[in-house]
């Protein structure tokens, strides 16, 4: 299991904030009893949930220990936090009011099967609300897949999958499939120019997540080599202004309402 790091992950948070937030604001679910936050992280975005929704029961799903660990502070009556697999999650009551996935389903390589099921599972006015980025990782490929590293990082290949052979589906896919089930869709894309400052800051960015199999997998002077290779390469394809480092960050929203 890949041990994602809510510190790092927490380094860009506001950048990392927004696509959630943007979300969020197009689900027209007015009132809930059940929200379900899938791929919750270190639950900071899932509390918000709890105040938009004030008379619902939250819980947020993360596959990171390490996630659940820092989201543990945060639990109330109202909002939990669980581990457990994405891919796996069913609604225990049979019904919910709202189903979020930020950032999340593009670890999840057959969650084009499970939305018809997560769709069926909505109550009447309930919405599914999730965003994948549609980045392409070109320059972390090149390095992965050279003679020195691609049999070192076999098995997190293995286990994660090449980056170019990512599951997120065209926005006609996710209209047809959401729409095949009953609901109202709406998709839309979003490039985001992140400015971000500091030194190697789009190495620091993938760091807590995208790099994380690849780092786990290594150590010593094998994960220090990796490590200051990748970040040349991305100090090539994102070059540093006075300002910062521009990262283009494009991302695809989906909502779908069940009517």
């Amino acid at each position: 299991m890949t041990s994602w790091d809510p510190e790092q992950y927490n380094r860009f948070a506001d950048e990392r904030a927004r696509p959630f937030h943007e979300l969020v604001a197009r689900i027209p679910t007015k009132d809930a009893v059940a929200v379900v936050d899938l791929g919750c992280g270190p639950g900071t975005m899932t509390a918000t949930l709890a105040a938009r929704w004030p008379d619902a029961a939250v819980l947020g799903i993360d596959s990171s220990p390490a996630m659940i660990s820092a989201a543990g502070p945060l639990q109330t009556a109202q909002l939990r936090f669980q581990l457990g697999d994405v891919a796996g999650w069913r609604p225990q009551r049979g019904s919910v009011d709202v189903i979020v996935a930020n950032a999340a389903l593009q670890w999840v390589p057959d969650h084009a099967t499970l939305l018809p099921i997560w769709a069926a599972a909505l109550d009447d006015g309930g919405t599914l609300a999730f965003q994948v980025p549609c980045f392409t990782f070109t320059a972390i490929e090149d390095v992965v897949s050279a003679p020195r590293w691609a049999p070192l990082l076999s098995a997190a290949l293995e286990s994660t999958g090449p980056r170019s052979n990512s599951p997120v589906l065209t926005p006609q896919e996710y209209v047809q499939i959401l729409a095949g089930a009953g609901l109202t869709v709406d998709v839309w894309q979003t490039t985001y120019h992140h400015v971000l400052p500091g030194d190697d800051p789009v190495l620091e960015w993938f760091s807590g997540t995208g790099l994380r199999p690849y780092f786990d997998a290594l150590s010593g002077q094998d994960l220090a080599d990796f490590r200051a290779e990748v970040a040349a390469r991305l100090r090539s394809a994102y070059p540093r202004e006075p300002f910062g480092t521009i990262l283009p960050f494009p991302r695809l929203f989906v909502v779908a309402h069940r009517p």
